[in-house]
């Protein structure tokens, strides 16, 4: 079968054997980056004597950057500062998983380290109390390129029935969401649900409600195991924003968003006055929310498919064809968050936190950029 990985054809049998095999004292940790597309993640493992307690106990270590996009190879070590800790659902415990920043061999933060100036911001807020839940939308792909369980020389039927669907012919690939989904509550993800999507092969896992900069930290790391977990099927998570030309969804990251005054009691005032704002900064935030400065929201942003137009700010209660929705009961209770369905799939959630704080939370004269 084409569409499979040779790998994940590997008798796991055999593997649970030496799985299971004691490891002493010892602990395995992973550290895991972004590369330097600002898209791709990478990972190496070291084994520490003990088992880390936290963050701290936990030592920097360095990667060649020629390899991974993000050096020339005259002067290629790139240093990995550990800032988030999780346990790990593949060797189990002790061991760990742990995202790293990246920083240059001048101790400067590496060209798609976008975390160290999302944290800034975070921190200037702090008083604010953001919350941010992601709804993270991939597909399903085989390593042909072909949507998974697609016909091989045609098309499924028709959009309509996969949408939160049950059935052979209508829910492909559900192993691989919920084993995702356990791995990620096992690892410490706040993963709050997942179901299947518009298109078929295509589902969606939603991240939160985070605080500040611990948003792109759980995103990354959940997006991290979702790949893992389709080595073993052999089968392969696009983040692409429109993986099919044609009458076929894109894949976008939703973002909610509320903060302390958005949640209390006559928050809808404060949730309107952030969609003013946002809407005098809609180009610089497309630019922000796809790893292509908007060219990738280009192809996705049509104003079909339950997206709104790229060149066009809107707003409205319930309107899944907006820049920004108002959820109806958000609108009858006057209080709670906004969605910012924008983002494309393959977002940066650093960057996409931090503008969206910037623009609502900083004075008006604070410019939406990267580091």
């Amino acid at each position: 079968m084409t569409s499979v990985s040779i790998s994940s054809c590997l008798n796991k049998a055999v593997r649970e054997h030496y799985m299971s095999l004691p490891q002493g004292d010892k602990c395995q940790v992973t550290y895991i980056w972004i590369d330097g597309t600002g898209e791709g993640l990478r990972n190496k493992t070291r084994t520490l004597h003990t088992e880390p307690k936290s963050i701290l106990d936990i030592p920097e270590w360095n990667f060649d950057g020629s390899s991974t996009y993000q050096s020339e190879g005259s002067n290629s070590d790139m240093y990995l500062i550990p800032v988030r800790m999780f346990r790990d659902p593949f060797t189990l415990d002790p061991n760990k998983l742990v995202l790293c920043e990246v920083l240059k061999y001048n101790r400067i933060a590496a060209d798609t380290n976008h975390r160290m100036s999302c944290k800034k911001v975070m921190d200037q807020v702090k008083e604010h109390q953001i919350w941010f839940g992601i709804e993270q939308e991939y597909t399903l792909i085989g390593k042909d390129g072909h949507p998974f369980g697609w016909p091989q020389n045609g098309f499924p039927a028709p959009q309509g029935p996969y949408y939160c669907a049950v059935g052979t012919d209508k829910a492909i690939g559900r192993d691989i969401v919920e084993s995702h989904y356990k791995a990620c509550l096992y690892a410490g993800i706040n993963i709050f649900g997942t179901n299947a999507e518009v298109m078929p092969s295509q589902w969606e896992f939603q991240v939160g409600p985070c605080e500040g900069i611990e948003m792109g930290d759980q995103l990354w790391v959940a997006r991290f195991l979702l790949h893992r977990v389709c080595e073993d099927f052999g089968v392969v998570a696009t983040l692409d924003p429109k993986p099919m030309k044609g009458n076929w969804n894109g894949a976008g990251s939703h973002t909610n968003v509320s903060t302390k005054q958005m949640r209390e009691e006559g928050g809808l005032q404060y949730i309107e006055q952030a969609i003013k704002k946002l809407s005098k900064k809609h180009m610089e935030h497309i630019k922000m929310y796809d790893p292509h400065g908007g060219q990738d929201n280009m192809r996705r942003l049509t104003g079909r498919h339950e997206t709104s137009n790229v060149n066009e700010f809107s707003a409205g209660i319930a309107n899944r064809g907006a820049s920004i929705r108002i959820p109806l009961q958000v609108g009858q209770e006057k209080k709670g968050y906004f969605e910012d369905r924008r983002p494309a799939a393959n977002c940066d959630p650093y960057l996409v936190t931090k503008a969206i704080a910037n623009t609502c939370l900083l004075d008006d004269d604070e410019e939406v950029k990267g580091n």
